[in-house]
């Protein structure tokens, strides 16, 4: 299998440790022993260690301490922390009392979160490793981002295999991230919410209708929705609100999920030819989660939202405080319709770049607005000329 280069730099100083979160499949573990080959591991996936560690935390401790002290130069990597909490006190006290440094690797922070779980207080950075981006790839095949998604494996499979592994990894998700780990006791309600989520993906969400189809309170739901952006499964975009207006939407937000791949799975989707509606769905899906990871690499801590108004003009996403508009049009000829919606925007709030990505062969100036190619917006966001 092809091995591709990520460009997340987590890069330790001496004494200071770090958080790495993922989803499951990233390539989290693969990274870490790329980047420390020559540290100690140890993983809770193992039942043996887990079970180990979890009856007694403090057998951790003694076994790191008993290394030798050439090996402790190195930062010690705990996979999938997140099952085993009780350790982190471990880590702490290592850290304080004999200068150790660690890299604690997980795929959700919320059971740390929520169980009020010694989070070491600031002394570990926080990183994030995404599926895989455009810089990491090259020359994209779009269709092929599109259906497979860009989870490493994924993306590498052929067609049929890819489709059997994104099934499995929708059904594993429930068991393993939600329902083994606790999240959640209903799971028929749970089982339900994650068939709502595919059908109301990308869209303005309507708590009180999706807690009427799985026979739930819209507090339940909207509990769901956090346990989806705490086990990394999906992230959450929220409507613009830098002045207040009756008529432009404040209070739904969108959620996506958080692979292309994944959420094509999951809404049944086939993406032949790039046209269309659903190509339109997953392509700004794609140009989203772009954004999204350049943000975290690029270590820029900029907001993103979307604006829409109650007569349906739309901007698909909002960057930082205004400052950047980006309306992505699946089409291969932007007209004058599809600039109704960031026409309507600058006009009240002014933004220093308005963009439309398309598929559009060659980049063109249309009424002050930046049409780009899909290739040339996504050179440009690495590149840092974007935002």
């Amino acid at each position: 299998m092809k091995k591709l280069t990520r460009i997340l730099n987590l890069k330790l100083p001496r004494n200071q440790s770090a958080f790495l979160w993922g989803a499951r499949k990233t390539g989290k573990t693969t990274y870490l022993k790329d980047k420390f080959p020559s540290s100690l591991i140890y993983d809770f996936l193992k039942t043996d260690l887990f079970l180990e560690v979890s009856k007694n935390p403090a057998i951790l401790r003694q076994r790191i301490l008993a290394q030798d002290n050439s090996v402790l130069q190195e930062p010690i990597i705990l996979d999938e922390v997140q099952k085993v909490p009780q350790a982190l006190d471990e880590v702490h006290w290592l850290i304080e009392n004999k200068g150790l440094r660690f890299v604690l690797c997980g795929s959700s922070a919320r059971k740390l979160k929520r169980g009020h779980v010694n989070l070491l207080g600031g002394r570990a950075w926080r990183f994030e490793l995404f599926p895989l981006v455009s810089r990491e790839i090259g020359k994209i095949d779009l269709l092929r981002v599109l259906n497979h998604g860009l989870i490493p494996q994924h993306y590498l499979q052929n067609n049929q295999d890819c489709q059997k592994s994104l099934q499995a990894y929708v059904q594993d998700y429930l068991r393993e991230e939600v329902f083994a780990e606790g999240l959640t006791r209903n799971i028929p309600a749970f089982s339900r919410f994650f068939d709502a989520f595919g059908y109301t993906h990308a869209e303005l969400t309507n708590y009180v209708n999706i807690a009427r189809e799985c026979g739930v309170d819209s507090k339940t739901v909207k509990e769901y929705y956090q346990i989806l952006i705490d086990t990394l499964l999906a992230i959450r975009v929220e409507p613009f609100k830098k002045r207040q207006s009756r008529q432009v939407i404040t209070k739904a937000s969108k959620y996506y999920m958080f692979d292309v791949g994944v959420a094509g799975c999951l809404t049944k989707r086939k993406i032949i030819e790039q046209r269309g509606v659903e190509f339109g769905k997953a392509f700004e899906h794609f140009i989203l989660m772009e954004i999204v990871a350049y943000r975290s690499y690029s270590g820029k801590d900029f907001a993103i939202h979307f604006w829409r108004t109650k007569t349906g003009l739309e901007v698909d996403f909002v960057l930082g405080l205004g400052e950047v508009a980006i309306e992505v049009k699946g089409t291969s000829r932007v007209d004058k319709k599809d600039t109704r919606g960031l026409e309507a925007f600058r006009q009240t709030y002014f933004p220093k770049k308005n963009i439309i990505v398309c598929n559009e062969k060659e980049k063109r100036i249309f009424n002050n607005i930046d049409i780009l190619p899909w290739e040339v917006f996504l050179n440009r966001l690495w590149a840092g000329r974007v935002i």
